[in-house]
């Protein structure tokens, strides 16, 4: 039995040891973009990590020009039987802001499938002055082979992007594990401020837990129901499109504009359905007077809007959401809710936009929870 016993012991040490990765570990790199890159909006940018083209679309303010050249919501899906992933980064811009994790707006989320499901893997961003370093997310896996979701910085544009594996480790593209192209037009919440990781932001979340993929077309504080955002989202080929506008625009704008963009839009889809959302509740609200009437002006105006646009327009709906619980702990700054936050607004929305989903034949090919 001892006998047994220690072989038992020493094959687990074998095993352990034949699974880390080398101490001088040397790596090869393949540009993410020849792999699978998904979650594109726009297909076939110039740079192919820009979810929009600038060149071909007019009328982008300057903030604007930048935020659709970041990657936001994509993603490379990859297999590998490597022990460590690394990546290698060329930026154009980077952001910084306070309300926002460097490991959002710029660093990687991998997810790496487990049990048929997308489990969290490596997050991670290099330092400051330190942006073309090989970023190592993950070492002294085994060297069984992995399906990979690797996330893309959300709010810094990305002109080439390497994947590093060891040297000898094989790296393949495979097929988007998501199904159909829903897209996504939305407000700071939309594009993720506030995450702690690029994967979190509530579309991500929706993906991984229907296998619906949405696109992301989320642009900070610049979701005001523009026409040539208008005509970005007609060119789209897109199976749905959800909307996340009311949260930027003021009440006077949301009633002179709303009604134009849906026309607009809808003539250029006439038989998907555009689904739009509710803002969701403040906590800058809670004491300030002004904040208060502001978004409640903003809130019932929007109710009142679609309450007269889902009797006027076919395939046209209005939904509701949730940010908070009932301690209100879930904000970051008062304007914009953390990861738990994304969590509840995922989940108060989910059911809602599958039912409508399912009248146009789009079912979710599998839930994660």
């Amino acid at each position: 039995m001892k006998k047994i016993a220690v072989l038992a012991v020493l094959s687990a040490l074998c095993l352990g040891a034949y699974a880390q990765t080398p101490k001088d570990v040397k790596y090869v790199f393949t540009e993410a973009s020849s792999l699978n890159l998904i979650g594109k909006i726009q297909e076939g940018t110039p740079n192919p990590y820009h979810r929009v083209d600038t060149v071909k679309y007019k009328g982008f303010t300057k903030g604007e020009n930048t935020q659709v050249r970041c990657p936001a919501g994509l993603a490379v899906v990859f297999k590998t039987n490597s022990t460590t992933i690394s990546v290698k980064t060329e930026f154009g811009y980077e952001y910084s802001a306070p309300n926002t994790m460097a490991l959002a707006y710029r660093g990687y989320d991998l997810y790496i499938k487990s049990e048929g499901k997308w489990l969290w893997a490596a997050s991670g961003a290099t330092k400051p002055g330190h942006s073309s370093d090989n970023l190592v997310l993950i070492k002294h896996m085994d060297d069984s082979e992995k399906e990979c979701l690797l996330y893309l910085p959300i709010y810094s544009e990305v002109l080439s992007m390497k994947i590093g594996v060891q040297e000898g480790a094989m790296i393949e593209p495979i097929e988007s594990p998501f199904r159909y192209r829903v897209g996504i037009f939305g407000s700071s919440y939309t594009h993720g401020i506030s995450t702690s990781r690029a994967g979190m932001s509530y579309p991500m979340q929706f993906t991984r837990n229907t296998g619906i993929q949405m696109l992301s077309l989320g642009c900070s504080g610049n979701c005001k129901m523009q026409p040539y955002f208008a005509d970005v989202l007609c060119d789209a080929d897109v199976d749905a499109l959800v909307f996340d506008c009311f949260s930027n625009p003021d009440a006077k704008m949301i009633e002179d504009r709303l009604f134009p963009f849906i026309e607009k839009i809808q003539a250029a889809h006439p038989d998907i359905p555009l689904i739009f959302q509710q803002t969701i509740y403040r906590e800058s609200r809670n004491f300030n007077l002004q904040n208060e009437r502001n978004e409640r002006a903003k809130q019932d105006m929007a109710a009142k809007m679609m309450a007269q646009a889902v009797k006027k327009y076919k395939n046209v709906y209005f939904i509701t959401t949730n940010a908070t619980d009932a301690s209100h702990e879930t904000s970051v700054d008062g304007t914009h809710p953390g990861d738990y936050g994304y969590t509840l607004w995922e989940q108060s929305i989910e059911k809602q936009i599958l039912k409508i989903l399912k009248k146009y034949g789009i079912k979710a090919p599998g839930k994660r929870k």
